[in-house]
């Protein structure tokens, strides 16, 4: 194993961590695709069904065993645990408008016309576009939480990693894998857009890698989003009303006062002035 496939898969598992950490912290899983990520387990159920045929060695099969169980806690925490945070008005992709035409594609094409395999293809396949729900659901949205675009670059940093792997792999030990490496091409690049706005606007807790979902979401957005993101919570506007607009209530409910009681004593000591008589006989009195 080549240090660019070990850092690959630590990106992997460093993604997948920081996910189930985000939801199980927040006790929420707003802004997450639960369709990626039912996608995501369908994706590991396939390509390791081998776990019951074959041993390579205990890291290939302890990190299998992780990625299969990382997926599923990942749904149940989504769909069942957390079910009350998820946000599906915007998790509207179409998902299989992606399941059926790569299942079809794997029969098509693939190494060898045996169950495995095709599952395997089909796995391949279906990893190279199951996060389009996410980044579906953020183009939605506008917005994006820093946490999330954090799961988003550990993942693009993952396949980034597979194809330098496979390019070692093809000079150094002569292997090659066209689907293998066809999928991650197309992974990576439905990544490159999100990329560039990660390094260029930092870690904000906003993205838009849509530029190959809809027209409008362009790099100008990226702008009219930071700016939504700027834009004060409801708390402290509450908050500014508290500090700003009652005090000022109060001023000028006291300067109204103070009005009409230097008004009224005006009015008394002219009408005083008027009736002297009137003045006598109260101080008599």
């Amino acid at each position: 194993m080549n240090i660019f496939r070990l850092t690959g898969d630590l990106s992997h598992l460093a993604a997948i961590v920081i996910l189930l950490l985000k939801i199980w912290k927040t006790r929420s899983c707003a802004g997450i695709s639960g369709k990626s990520q039912l996608l995501f387990a369908l994706v590991f159920t396939t390509r390791y069904l081998d776990l019951f045929t074959s041993f390579i060695s205990l890291y290939n099969t302890s990190m299998k065993l992780i990625y299969i169980a990382c997926s599923y806690a990942t749904v149940y925490l989504i769909y069942m645990k957390f079910k009350a945070t998820y946000d599906g008005n915007h998790d509207t992709f179409r998902v299989e408008f992606l399941v059926v035409p790569v299942g079809g594609l794997s029969f098509l094409v693939n190494h060898d016309f045996s169950p495995l395999e095709i599952l395997w293809t089909f796995s391949i396949y279906l990893e190279s576009v199951a996060i389009l729900p996410q980044l579906f659901m953020i183009s939605k949205t506008g917005e994006a939480e820093t946490i999330t675009t954090h799961y988003l670059f550990f993942q693009g940093l993952y396949r980034a990693l597979y194809l330098i792997n496979w390019i070692w792999r093809f000079y150094f030990e002569g292997f090659f894998d066209l689907i293998a490496v066809v999928a991650g091409v197309v992974q990576t690049i439905l990544y490159c857009d999100f990329f560039y706005l990660y390094i260029t606007k930092g870690t904000l807790g906003c993205a838009l890698p849509a530029l190959f979902l809809e027209p409008c979401y362009s790099r100008e957005r990226s702008s009219v989003c930071q700016r939504k993101c700027q834009r004060p919570s409801p708390a402290s506007v509450l908050q500014g009303a508290r500090t700003e607009f009652l005090p000022q209530q109060r001023h000028k409910m006291l300067d109204t006062e103070n009005q009409k009681l230097n008004s009224f004593v005006a009015d008394s000591h002219q009408w005083l002035c008027k009736n002297p008589e009137e003045k006598n006989q109260k101080v008599s009195v």
